[in-house]
């Protein structure tokens, strides 16, 4: 019988088995490493030139004088809106007084002032370089990287990583991706698998609040979420839903809609990514003019505002009447008692936003399923006298050193313990768990993986 691990006892554990993945360590392609910083170096040097020779950065050191700074906000804010006179989009998160210059901001602008693709490219460039390479380079010995993972820093209880933040290495944006995931290599002669709990705080959210048509839709696979919700923020019948429109619905209104946000920041984000994202129908059409036939034009945000307001009244009146009743129900539970319990043994006290009473358990939970399932591989693989290593482990997904001999046999315990194991241990798991598993060639790096399917 598997351990019902809890509180104390799993954090317990859960040092002793991350202190074996810090010394295990990820093998580095140091060669890679230092060749793409000089690499990069030259490129942001030369980028820069260019950009010294335009207006805008010619006048820009004209108002700074010495202190002008390439990566001010400040600097770069106060020339775009207040000397260019551009209408800010968005505003950041200080009460909505400071127009925003992020990156989504910024490429909204740019067809208005065209220098600004190749300022993003330099400031993602910079980053790699400064942030991501200079800190593998420094922290590496011996061509591995030990990086530390923290079970005390958050007030969720999940995990944190440092020296350098392995569960930061960027991933999502394509160039910084590549640059920076190419220089993690499996040890020579092996693979590199990464192991995902696959939409585990959705899963772990319906354990708390038990809404029956969110387990409709987590049991039953042919059902899809973030494509019915994209279908209905885009007005469009759920077979025109491309994968790339269903993305927009997960990741600028579902998960936000979860994580406490509110119609006008999604409808904000649904809107900006008709274009920055060139959204098209399976059938061709463009999603901006599919909308424009549906009477929401898109160079006017107040119409599709309402719509999407509608839309956000719908998914917690309605389609997830229960969990958005739970949502009150445990603040109103906080209000009186001053803290929340996670179902894993732990309690999250003191003063926490309304948001924060109905994230941090299921946060929490989350990560705990997954620092459990960790406990147990790295026991198994050491029971069963097999040299494949956990090398690292990021919030929901292990990364694991694989000799390639002891695949399907690691493949076996993963499947088990994640999926299967887990729930006789923590009977409080009512929906079915399952996990993505990603893989390398013998040799290749990290950002080769390649989808292996689901492993459930």
């Amino acid at each position: 019988m598997v351990a019902a691990l809890h509180g104390y006892g799993l954090i317990h554990e859960g040092w002793q088995a991350l202190a074996d993945v810090e010394e295990n360590g990820i093998h580095i392609d140091l060669d890679y490493v230092e060749t793409t910083i000089l690499k990069l170096d030259n490129r942001i040097n030369t980028m820069r030139s260019r950009l010294d020779n335009t207006k805008f950065v010619k006048k820009w050191r004209g108002v700074y004088g010495h202190k002008f700074k390439w990566d001010s906000d400040e600097q770069l804010g106060d020339m775009l809106y207040n000397e260019m006179g551009l209408e800010p989009i968005k505003y950041t998160n200080d009460g909505g007084h400071t127009p925003s210059v992020d990156h989504e901001t910024l490429e909204l602008l740019s067809p208005k002032l065209p220098l600004l693709k190749g300022f993003l490219k330099m400031r993602k460039m910079s980053k790699c370089k400064d942030t991501y390479l200079a800190g593998i380079l420094r922290e590496t010995v011996d061509e591995y990287l030990h990086p530390f993972f923290n079970l005390h820093t958050v007030a969720t209880f999940r995990s944190s990583s440092s020296k350098p933040n392995f569960q930061n290495m960027p991933i999502r944006d394509k160039m910084q991706g590549e640059l920076i995931r190419r220089a993690f290599i499996p040890r020579p002669g092996r693979m590199l698998m990464e192991v995902d709990y696959s939409g585990i705080e959705v899963c772990i959210a319906a354990c708390y609040h038990k809404d029956p048509n969110m387990i409709a839709y987590i049991k039953d696979p042919t059902k899809d979420m973030h494509r019915d919700m994209a279908a209905q923020c885009y007005k469009l019948p759920t077979e025109e839903v491309t994968s790339d429109i269903r993305y927009c619905g997960k990741n600028c209104f579902v998960f936000p809609q979860f994580y406490g946000d509110w119609f006008k920041s999604c409808a904000g984000a649904l809107w900006a990514s008709v274009d920055t994202r060139e959204l098209v129908c399976t059938d061709g059409t463009k999603v901006r003019d599919h909308l424009g036939s549906h009477t929401i034009n898109l160079d006017t945000l107040k119409k599709f505002e309402d719509h999407i307001e509608m839309v956000e009244d719908d998914f917690w009146n309605n389609r997830f009447a229960v969990y958005g009743q739970w949502k009150e129900d445990h603040y109103d539970e906080y209000l009186r008692r001053g803290y929340v319990d996670i179902k894993t043994g732990f309690r999250c006290g003191g003063i926490m936003q309304r948001n924060d009473v109905s994230n941090y358990p299921v946060q929490g939970a989350a990560f705990h399923c997954l620092l459990w399932s960790l406990i147990q591989v790295n026991k198994e693989l050491k029971a069963a006298g097999l040299s494949t290593l956990i090398v690292g482990q990021i919030h929901d997904s292990i990364v694991l050193d694989v000799v390639p001999e002891e695949l399907e046999q690691v493949l076996a315990i993963v499947r088990r313990v994640m999926c299967v194991e887990i729930r006789k241990a923590w009977p409080w798991i009512i929906v079915p768990l399952d996990v993505d598993v990603e893989i390398t060639d013998i040799d290749a790096s990290w950002f080769e993986k390649k989808k292996m399917g689901r492993a459930a």
